[in-house]
């Protein structure tokens, strides 16, 4: 019998996994992401958060292994886990793993991320998402091989398996622009709580995915504006204004994203995350004329199980 308790820690939220031989116990979900800890900064938040989530388990299998992966291993973390180059595969994590001292004076085992540092392009990182990937192609060698993996949200990512390593990534900062926009600019300021029908915010999204695909170089902030101008004249429902925006941040970010899978539409698209947000960008990628291949939930906790045998923990 193999035990394991497996913690998927984000910016806004802590998921802490039992796992008995790769299955799921017992789940739980608690908002002490890094950003929202029981107690202040530090250590000690860390330490609670830790406990109010997962110390009764802790308690009745004092041996078990501990692993996480996420934002707990950056450098506004529990204990920074310094990032691995790319290519990287499931090894190389294991190899790299950063750790930190539970409540009991255990270890925890803190799964890298992954750094991008091509000369000639910006860097890029990421934390949290290569251990998704992991748990989604265990059983899939042929996506290890070759294949893209898209994982929309906040910072949504756009990566690359060649030759079962994960070789590049692109990160679109979507989500996180969509919120700041609607909460935080003039265009949000005419987008009521009340939210469209199915079909206005359908025709609304699709108009804006048509104008960022038709689109030049450098247009997104003058298209962003006809957010605002769409509902001044009402040209269109305020309900949906949203969606409108959204069409347009998705659709510039698959411009961008895409071109090389155009080229190559043979090569898998795998997805992961949100249910409701792949299905948008499913909608917005067969405008596209593409399709994915698949689309699993989180993941992560897959990951972690075969990160935990990577490493000999189990």
């Amino acid at each position: 019998m193999s035990l394991l308790i497996a913690l998927d820690w984000g910016t806004s939220s802590l998921r802490a996994y039992l796992m008995e031989d790769g299955k799921v116990l017992d789940q739980r979900h608690s908002p002490y992401g890094i950003q929202h800890l029981p107690e202040p900064g530090g250590v000690k938040g860390y330490e609670a958060a830790f406990e109010s989530i997962s110390g009764d388990w802790r308690k009745q299998y004092p041996d078990v292994s501990v692993v996480t992966g996420g934002m707990v291993g950056s450098a506004q973390g529990w204990s920074e886990a310094p990032y691995v180059r790319c290519p990287a595969d499931l090894s190389d994590l294991a190899k790299k793993a950063g750790q930190a001292t539970l409540p009991d004076g255990g270890t925890l085992h803190i799964v890298p991320g992954v750094l991008l540092d091509d000369p000639d392009l910006a860097p890029d990182v990421i934390r949290g998402e290569e251990i998704q990937i992991a748990g989604a192609l265990i059983d899939h060698d042929d996506w290890w091989q070759a294949s893209r993996i898209l994982l929309p949200g906040t910072h949504s990512k756009w990566v690359t398996m060649n030759g079962g390593k994960l070789e590049s990534f692109s990160t679109y900062m979507t989500g996180e622009i969509f919120a700041v926009l609607c909460d935080h600019s003039i265009l949000g300021r005419l987008m009521p709580e009340e939210k469209a029908s199915k079909e206005e915010a359908d025709k609304a999204f699709d108009l804006g995915l048509s104008v960022a695909k038709h689109g030049g170089a450098g247009d997104l902030t003058h298209q962003l504006f006809a957010t605002r101008t769409m509902g001044l004249t009402e040209r269109m429902p305020k309900e949906a204004l949203s969606n409108y925006m959204s069409g347009l941040l998705i659709g510039n970010e698959l411009t961008s994203a895409t071109r090389e899978l155009q080229d190559d539409a043979s090569l898998p698209l795998i997805m992961i995350g949100d249910g409701a947000l792949c299905d948008l960008y499913k909608r917005a990628l067969a405008s596209f004329g593409l399709e994915c291949t698949a689309q699993f939930d989180n993941t992560a906790h897959i990951g972690l199980w075969n990160f935990a045998e990577t490493s000999g923990l189990i």
